[in-house]
């Protein structure tokens, strides 16, 4: 054996490490909605709390309008709850739509904040900040602007945290309503059924833990009292208060009967830009919190902790690794004598993968189909891949600005009509 062989050796036991984890995850969120599905909705039992939603929104005249309809429609009563969209620094129409929406409202708990290039255009972080200095309710809600919620869902949300003290936050699902636009959207769709919601299900179901996604999720005011708001160097604010929220003793609840419709990425630069913010923002809270890694007190968030430091850097410099090899190796540039034995783990991993997402789709009506599963395949070989290299650049770039001494700047996800 050479030194290549012990190279594949070692990334093969790294790949099939993560490989591992996520079939114990995927298993453990199937169970988990199985029992969801069996179990009556939550309903908020007394008084329902008064609850502030806040919506930041930079440059979104495209969708803010159907975002605030459908939470003004929600079922939950008028007077216990408010609306805060933040209009943070738009040089779109936003501010006059926003008005009008108000105007057609006057009975309505309805907020516009317009901020300046001043007071803002500084990030989600520093809007929520803004809205939350307003808020009145015991508990805040978040949804993106381009979200449009099911009428239930804010419901759900309030009764679970209501009913367990235990419980700092509670989060919904997030679905894609313009999945049928490419091949790209049905790529995302498919990628947050298995790998975010699934996942979720899983991490709930075995160790009682959830990230919040950074939409559509509740939580208790007196919490971000005590931390002092969000952080504005993150961007990645979601990761980055589910840590604190974690480390005050608190539990974050899945809750999948809470579900809002959102607007994904529709061409791969803005996909590649998006996702390249949500890896510089996640490499930020793991170096945040890396400590912790060995901190007895901070066992609720030593999973996540450790799953990132997996994700961002062993399991990605395997992969890199992997495909140089493999590459190196079709070229005749190196020789490797357990190359018939790595082509054969590719290929059950490729067939597990298969499964193990198609599995995750049973749980929503009308994704498990034949298009799906050959979708499924092909995300393997090239969704999978593009992975691969907005990680390796936007960790990149995470330390390149580190290197300068520069905040991360916020990219802004595009929005479309429709």
């Amino acid at each position: 054996m050479n030194v290549f062989d012990y190279l594949m050796i070692v990334n093969i036991i790294l790949i099939w490490s993560l490989l591992f984890v996520n079939i114990v995850l995927i298993i453990g969120g199937y169970i988990y909605y199985l029992k969801v599905e069996k179990e009556p909705s939550p309903e908020v039992v007394g008084e329902h709390p008064f609850v502030s939603i806040m919506v930041p929104a930079h440059n979104e005249g495209v969708v803010i309008v159907k975002t605030v309809e459908a939470l003004l429609a929600l079922v939950y009563p008028n007077d216990r709850y408010e609306i805060i969209v933040i209009n943070d620094n738009s040089s779109d129409n936003s501010a006059e739509l926003l008005k009008e929406i108000q105007e057609s409202n006057p009975t309505r708990n309805l907020a516009i904040i317009n901020t300046d290039n001043i007071t803002g255009g500084k990030g989600k972080s520093n809007a929520l900040n803004i809205g939350y200095q307003q808020s009145r309710g015991e508990y805040i809600a978040i949804y993106d602007a381009d979200n449009t919620p099911e009428h239930k869902a804010l419901s759900y949300l309030v009764a679970e945290l209501k009913a367990d003290d235990s419980l700092g936050a509670v989060i919904g699902k997030f679905r894609t309503r313009n999945k049928e636009v490419n091949l790209l959207t049905r790529f995302i769709n498919i990628e947050t059924l298995s790998f975010q919601w699934m996942a979720q299900a899983g991490r709930w179901q075995l160790m009682k833990l959830c990230t919040i996604p950074g939409t559509n999720f509740i939580l208790r005011k007196t919490i971000i009292d005590a931390i002092g708001g969000w952080d504005v160097k993150a961007v990645a604010e979601d990761t980055e208060i589910s840590f604190r929220i974690y480390l005050m003793g608190y539990k974050i609840k899945f809750q999948p009967k809470a579900v809002t419709w959102e607007q994904e990425p529709q061409t791969l630069g803005v996909w590649f830009r998006q996702r390249t913010r949500w890896v510089k923002g996640n490499v930020y809270v793991l170096i945040k919190n890396i400590g912790f890694l060995v901190d007895p007190k901070a066992k609720k968030i030593r999973f996540d902790i450790f799953y990132f430091l997996s994700t961002y850097f062993l399991l990605l410099t395997a992969l890199v690794v992997s495909d140089v090899i493999f590459f190196m190796n079709i070229a005749g540039l190196v020789s490797t004598s357990i190359k018939g034995f790595s082509n054969l783990l590719w290929f059950t991993a490729f067939v597990m993968f298969v499964i193990g997402v198609f599995i995750s789709l049973t749980t929503e009506k009308g994704e498990m189909s034949v298009s799906n599963l050959f979708i499924i395949a092909l995300m393997y070989v090239t969704y999978c891949q593009l992975w691969i290299i907005v990680t390796v650049y936007g960790v990149f770039q995470y330390f390149k600005d580190r290197i300068k001494k520069q905040d991360s700047k916020w990219y802004k996800t595009e929005r479309y009509q429709g």
